[in-house]
């Protein structure tokens, strides 16, 4: 028992508690600096197939969402501090994985990412207030282009 006693100390505890912590915190670092570069997505999403980089906070009384038969609309707003160069390269990467396909970019101080798929559009819009990034996702059915009437003829 007197060995017990001496062989699990105060020290001897405080020594082995303070390794387990290090090593612990050193594993989570690893990750977090991997590759400091690219933005990671977030885990929780409110459309499956549209991606929102780690960091942004969701703006929920600025936001809406609606889906019913099928057809889904919504504006989604996000605040982060993410340098708005990585995100526009965020999305250009991650956006083709969830089947959207890049129909151009607009930069004019904001910035405009248009995807579109089959039957939706989503435009990313990214505005710089300061140190932060407002970031809006717009997603909506595509127009259906009416069909092109043949002219008649000129009598």
């Amino acid at each position: 028992m007197k060995f017990l006693i001496k062989l699990f100390s105060l020290p001897t505890i405080c020594c082995l508690l303070t390794a387990a912590l290090m090593g612990c915190s050193t594993i989570s670092d690893n990750k977090a600096t991997t590759n400091p570069g690219l933005l990671e997505p977030q885990a929780i999403l409110k459309f499956s197939d549209i991606p929102v980089p780690v960091g942004f906070k969701s703006l929920t009384q600025q936001s809406y969402s609606f889906e019913s038969s099928g057809v889904r609309v919504g504006v989604l707003k996000y605040q982060g501090k993410n340098n708005p160069d990585l995100v526009v390269n965020f999305y250009k990467e991650q956006m083709p994985m969830y089947n959207w396909n890049l129909v151009n970019i607009v930069e004019y101080g904001q910035r405009l990412l248009n995807f579109e798929r089959e039957s939706e559009s989503c435009i990313i819009t990214l505005e710089q207030k300061g140190g932060t990034v407002i970031m809006t996702i717009s997603l909506g059915p595509k127009s259906q282009a009416a069909p092109k009437k043949a002219k008649s003829p000129v009598k």
